[in-house]
C-alpha cells in the first residue's frame, strides 16, 4: 500500500455512504492520531484501537445526524506523488472555516486552528467537512 493515510479516508468515506455504524482500519501511530483528532472534533462518535494478529486495527463509530453522515466528504491534500507542506500562518482551512484541516506538525498530528496558535507548519494531510 503506497498511502495508507488515503486508504483510511476512503474506507470511511465507504463505510459512511453505505450507511454502516463501525469501520475498522489498519492500526499505525498516525492514523490513531488521525482518528483521536476526528473524536475530538466531533465527527466520529468513539474510537477504539483492537489488538490482532498480524496487526491491531482500530475501530471507529460512525457518527449520524438522523441519517445524514456527520462527515460530508474528506479530501486528501498531501499525497505521495505531491507533498504539502504549509507554514504556520499558511495553512489552508477547509470549506471557509467550516471544516478541519489535519496537519502533522514536529509537536504532533494536530488540527490546523491548534497548528497556527502552537505556531507550527507543516504537512498537510487531510481536510473533513
Amino acid at each position: 500500500m503506497t498511502d495508507p493515510i488515503a486508504d483510511m479516508i476512503i474506507r470511511i468515506k465507504n463505510a459512511l455512504l453505505a450507511g454502516h455504524a463501525t469501520v475498522q482500519v489498519p492500526h499505525s501511530k498516525v492514523k490513531e492520531a488521525l482518528a483521536n483528532i476526528l473524536v475530538e472534533e466531533g465527527y466520529v462518535v468513539g474510537m477504539q484501537v483492537k489488538p490482532q494478529m498480524p496487526q491491531a486495527v482500530i475501530e471507529m463509530e460512525l457518527k449520524y445526524i438522523g441519517k445524514v453522515p456527520a462527515i460530508t466528504d474528506v479530501r486528501r491534500v498531501s499525497k505521495p506523488g505531491r507533498r504539502s507542506y504549509s507554514g504556520a500562518k499558511d495553512i489552508p482551512t477547509a470549506l471557509g472555516g467550516y471544516g478541519i484541516t489535519i496537519v502533522s506538525t514536529s509537536k504532533g498530528v494536530m488540527t490546523g486552528t491548534n497548528a497556527r496558535k502552537s505556531n507550527a507548519g507543516g504537512e498537510v494531510l487531510c481536510q473533513v467537512w
